[in-house]
């Protein structure tokens, strides 16, 4: 990286949170109750994007033509799944990441999440783990961007560069952006940040590298040692 890194952009499940393979076990199940056949590939292709276009694609992948009906009955299925997963088991962060972003901000590295859930999904989950937004005592990131913020999710860069904005960071060279799936690397690659992929969710490294990634690393914890911040 030639430019220090002024800000770090997170993916949420399978990035920094360990929900256990919820969300993607939600969509699998929300689209086939829809009729849909669903592939394995198809599926990972789709994962980390805004999870009513994952949906919207995922159904028509599957044989089943999607109506904005199907659409929205599908995506009240996914919340309901995700739901009930989330009361039996309790997302918990992934280990070493709190530290690791304490460490970013010690150094003056602003955090923020990205997420493809919307605000209705995407905040309680925080507010579950108890992870505070903004600065001062209690806050663990500054800033969280969600699909109701911008007018596409991922592979589209805009949730980046809200993040930015809300961050005050304006050179999207000192941006580094790191997820679990493709789509997240293809975003950041879109967006003009550092794109690093990690090992903590489902994808094989050959995936993440395949999209692009500028970096593939085992987590979210291996994200400090490879900044330059001065």
């Amino acid at each position: 990286m030639n430019a220090p890194i002024e800000l770090v952009a997170l993916d949420m499940a399978g990035t920094t949170i360990d929900d256990g393979g919820a969300v993607y076990e939600a969509l699998r199940g929300a689209v086939e109750d829809g009729g849909a056949t669903v592939d394995q590939a198809d599926l990972q292709v789709w994962m980390g994007t805004d999870k009513v276009e994952a949906i919207t694609n995922l159904l028509r992948l599957g044989g089943v033509e999607p109506t904005t009906e199907r659409v929205d009955a599908g995506f009240a299925r996914f919340r309901e799944r995700l739901q009930e997963a989330y009361a039996a088991t309790p997302p918990t962060a992934i280990d070493g990441v709190p530290a690791a972003l304490a460490t970013l901000r010690e150094r003056g590295v602003k955090v923020a999440l990205t997420t493809g859930f919307d605000d209705a999904v995407a905040l309680p989950l925080l507010a579950a783990l108890g992870w505070g937004i903004g600065t001062g005592e209690g806050t663990v990131v500054d800033a969280v961007v969600t699909t109701s913020d911008v007018a596409a999710g991922r592979p589209a860069p805009y949730m980046i560069h809200r993040a930015m904005e809300r961050t005050g960071v304006r050179d999207v060279r000192r941006v580094l952006a790191a997820g679990d799936t493709a789509v997240d690397v293809q975003a950041a690659t879109n967006a003009g940040a550092v794109s690093v992929g990690v090992l903590t969710g489902k994808a094989d490294p050959e995936v993440l590298a395949q999209a692009g990634a500028d970096h593939v690393l085992g987590g979210v914890v291996d994200i400090p040692g490879i900044l330059t911040t001065s």
